[in-house]
C-alpha cells in the first residue's frame, strides 16, 4: 500500500501541488491521487457539457430558418426553452439516482443522451416536413443530458474537504465558463465551412457550418464516457478531509468512518438557487434574441451573425474566467 500522506496540499487552478498547510489527518497517497483524478474528470465533464450547450447557440436561428421556412422567432423561443425544460426535469432525477447508486450510472446515461441528441440535430434536415419539431426534440434531449450538472457539483462538494471545496467549486464554474467561451469559438471556426459544405451520401450526412459543431460535440461526449468508465471512482470525505462511508461507494472499506450529517441551511440553499436562476435568466437573452436581433439591426448575413456574435460571446467568457480566478484567489486569502 502507498505511504501515508500527512502534509497538506494546496491545489492550483485545475489540480493540486504541495503547499505549506499542514494536515491533521491521514490519507493514503493512492486514495488522494484517485480522488483528484476523479474530480478532474468531472471538470472535463462540466466543460464538455457547456461546450455542447453553446457550440450551436449562435447558429440555431439561421439553421432553423434553413431547414424549415415555417419557423418563426416564436418557435425559436420554444426551441431554446426546450433545453432548459429538459435540464429542469432531468436534474432532480439524476440527482436522486446518484444518491442511491454509483454516480457513474447517471453520468454515463446523461452523456449518452447528449450524444444521441447531437446526432439527431445533425440529421434534422432529412425529414420532408416538420423539421423544426425534430430540432425541438433534439434540443430537449440535449437539455436532459445536461441534467448531470447537478451530479458533477454534488460529487465535487462531497469529495473535497472544507478548505479544498471553494477552490474546487470555482474550478467547476471556471470550466463551465470556458465551455461557454470555446463553444462559440468553435462555431466561429466552423463558419468558414459555409452553409453548403459537403454531403456524405452513404449515411446522408451533411457536413456544414451547422452540423460540424454538433458532430464534434458528439465525438467529445463518447470520449468523455470512456474516461469516466476508466478513471472515475467514488470518493467522499468530511470537512476535514477524512474518508467517509459513501452510499455510492463501489467497495466497502473498513478504514472509512461514518460522519454524522449536520443541519442544512435552507435559507442559504434557496438564496443560492435564486441567484443561479437570475444568472441563467440573464444569459437566456444571448441564446434567444442575439442572433435575430443583430441580423435585423446590422443587416448581417447568417454567416456574419455566427462569426461576429461568436467573437462577442468569447470576449464575455474571458471576462467570466477572470472573475472566477479572482474568486479562487480571494478564497485562498480568506482561508489563511
Amino acid at each position: 500500500m502507498a505511504g501515508l500522506r500527512i502534509e497538506g496540499e494546496q491545489e492550483p487552478l485545475l489540480g493540486d501541488t504541495p503547499g505549506s498547510r499542514e494536515w491533521d489527518i491521514l490519507e493514503t497517497e493512492e486514495h488522494y491521487k484517485s480522488r483528484w483524478r476523479s474530480i478532474r474528470i468531472l471538470y472535463l465533464t462540466m466543460f464538455l457539457s457547456s461546450v455542447g450547450f453553446s457550440i450551436v447557440m449562435l447558429s440555431i436561428w439561421p439553421y432553423l430558418q434553413k431547414i424549415d421556412q415555417t419557423a418563426d422567432t416564436r418557435f425559436l423561443g420554444w426551441v431554446i426553452a426546450s433545453y432548459s425544460l429538459g435540464q429542469m426535469v432531468a436534474s432532480p432525477i439524476f440527482g436522486l439516482w446518484s444518491n442511491y447508486r454509483p454516480r457513474k450510472e447517471p453520468l454515463i446515461v446523461s452523456i449518452f443522451i447528449s450524444v444521441a441528441a447531437n446526432c439527431l440535430y445533425a440529421y434534422v434536415h432529412i425529414p420532408a416536413s416538420h423539421n423544426k419539431y425534430y430540432m425541438l426534440v433534439a434540443r430537449g434531449l440535449l437539455g436532459i443530458g445536461a441534467g448531470n450538472v447537478a451530479v458533477v457539483r454534488s460529487y465535487t462538494a462531497g469529495a473535497t474537504s472544507l478548505q479544498e471545496r471553494t477552490s474546487s467549486m470555482a474550478n467547476i464554474s471556471m470550466c463551465q465558463a470556458l465551455g461557454f467561451i470555446l463553444g462559440p469559438v468553435f462555431q466561429t471556426c466552423f463558419a468558414f465551412i459555409g452553409e453548403k459544405g459537403v454531403t456524405w451520401d452513404v449515411i446522408k450526412l451533411r457536413i456544414n457550418m451547422y452540423t460540424t459543431p454538433v458532430l464534434l460535440s458528439a465525438f467529445l461526449g463518447i470520449l468523455n464516457i470512456i474516461l469516466i468508465l476508466a478513471i472515475l471512482r467514488e470518493h467522499r470525505v468530511d470537512d476535514s478531509g477524512r474518508q467517509c462511508k459513501n452510499i455510492n461507494f463501489e467497495e466497502a472499506s473498513t478504514d472509512e468512518i461514518q460522519v454524522p450529517q449536520g443541519n442544512i441551511d435552507q435559507v442559504a440553499v434557496v438564496a443560492i438557487n435564486v441567484l443561479f436562476f437570475v444568472a441563467l435568466f440573464v444569459f437566456a437573452v444571448f441564446e434567444t434574441i442575439i442572433a435575430p436581433l443583430t441580423m435585423d439591426m446590422y443587416a448581417w448575413t447568417q454567416e456574419q451573425a455566427v462569426l461576429y456574435n461568436g467573437i462577442i460571446l468569447a470576449a464575455l467568457g474571458v471576462e467570466a474566467v477572470v472573475i472566477f480566478v479572482g474568486v479562487k484567489l480571494l478564497s485562498k486569502k480568506s482561508a489563511q
